[in-house]
This record gives structure tokens, sequence and C-alpha cells, in this order.
């Protein structure tokens, strides 16, 4: 008889025959996918999408019969990186980078894999790296900012009139997750409308200005909005469990 589990486990954690038990027993992959050195204001911690990504596959551990690997915490995040510390690889690279990570996986035996992406401009090169797979199929992309509890609850909740990045959603998303990590006597309000293209935090007299790296107001944030954000998530993650009967 093929073993169950009732929870999941970081492949990182678990010995390789401790991996092959779980595959045996129908196991489902996870990859989360958040930028470790991104900026994310004044407040927040360069790794906010990481922590994000990685809790919210916490999440799956606690309750579903997954394997979590290691997050990819390097990726496409080109509109940042006039911030110091903050760092972006090439669209080509990152979506190689992810196919031979989602490879590694399908090699393993792993039937369904749930890319968990907490970012925006990853999307696009997630979408690439899967299709490149012949397997594409046993693939699934989560943007866990774009489902559909998600979106209601955010539409609702939401009082700044322009955001988009560590701003009243991003911060409260963390003050309920994380809330030992944000500083929010340093946290700014920014909310002039942005145009397409990568932000900067020295010239005033170009677009896209922003001196903390903030777009939106993360003096709105608060640990109870998050806690409404994150559990939306966690519903949609629910529905795409169920939806594919996972």
């Amino acid at each position: 008889m093929q073993p169950y589990f009732d929870r999941g486990a970081w492949v990182s954690k678990i010995t390789w025959s401790e991996v092959t038990k779980r595959i045996t027993s129908g196991a489902v992959g996870v990859l989360p996918v958040g930028a470790a050195s991104k900026e994310h204001g004044l407040h927040l911690p360069m790794n906010t999408d990481q922590i994000q990504a990685e809790w919210m596959a916490q999440q799956l551990i606690q309750s579903r019969n997954v394997l979590v690997w290691p997050a990819v915490t390097y990726g496409y995040y080109p509109a940042f990186v006039d911030y110091p510390g903050s760092c972006s690889l090439s669209k080509v690279t990152f979506s190689s980078v992810v196919c031979d990570i989602l490879q590694c996986l399908i090699k393993a035996a792993i039937n369904k894999v749930i890319v968990i992406n907490t970012g925006i401009s990853t999307i696009a090169p997630l979408e690439t790296a899967i299709n490149m797979l012949e397997q594409n199929d046993q693939i699934i992309l989560f943007n866990a900012y774009d489902g559909p509890h998600y979106r209601h609850v955010k539409s609702g909740l939401e009082e700044q009139t322009v955001g988009g990045h560590a701003d009243e959603i991003e911060t409260s998303i963390m003050l309920s997750i994380a809330p030992e990590l944000v500083d929010m006597t340093r946290a700014e309000r920014h909310t002039e409308r942005m145009q397409p293209g990568p932000l900067n935090r020295t010239k005033p007299d170009q677009p896209n200005y922003s001196p903390s790296g903030v777009t939106g107001d993360a003096t709105l944030a608060s640990p109870e909005k998050g806690k409404l954000l994150v559990q939306a998530i966690l519903d949609d993650l629910n529905d795409l469990f169920e939806k594919f009967r996972l």
C-alpha cells in the first residue's frame, strides 16, 4: 500500500528516500517564486516577496500532501534595479533557470507542480518557462495576487487611490504574516501615477520618481486588512486544489 501523508514537507529538510516515499504517495510539488533582493521601500525588507511565497507554501504544508522545493529568489524584476541591493535577471535567464528546475521535478516523477508566484514582472517569463516544457500540462502557475477571492477582497478594502508596490496592500499582508519585519514609522505615501517602466530614486524631473521605492500609500496598511487578504489568497489556493482534484 502506498504511504499516506496528511501534511507536507520542505524537500530541503528531508532525505531523498523520504522524498521518494512522498512522491509515491501522490504528493503535489510546489515551487515558490519570490524575490529575496528587491527593494520594498524603507519599511519592508528586501526579501518581502520571498517571505510571502514561502509563507503560502508553509500553509499548504500544514494540511496537504505537498513537497515544497526551495524558493527561486532571483528573477526578472527590472523596475527596481535603481535601488541598491535590488537584483534582476534577464527574461531569458530567468525563464531558463525555472524551466531547468521544473524539469528536475518532472524527472523525479512529480505528477503535478504548482508554481506559487508573488511577482508581477515574473508572470510572462514564468509562462514562457512552463511552455518550454514538453510536459507543461503538469505545471500550474498560481499568481498569488490575481485570484478571484483576492481581487474581490482587495477591491473592497483598499483605500489608496494609487498603489502597486510596498503599498497599503503589500504592507498589510506583511503586517499579518511577519509583523516583526515591518517598520511602520518609516512607511511612506507616494501616490503619483506611474508610467510603464523602471522606478527611479534620484531624478525628480524624470518619470516614475519615488525616492523611497514605494508606489501607493503604505501608511494606510493594517494587520486587519492583511488578515483578510491572506485568507483570500489561501481560498484561491484551496480552489485550485479542488479544481484539479489535487
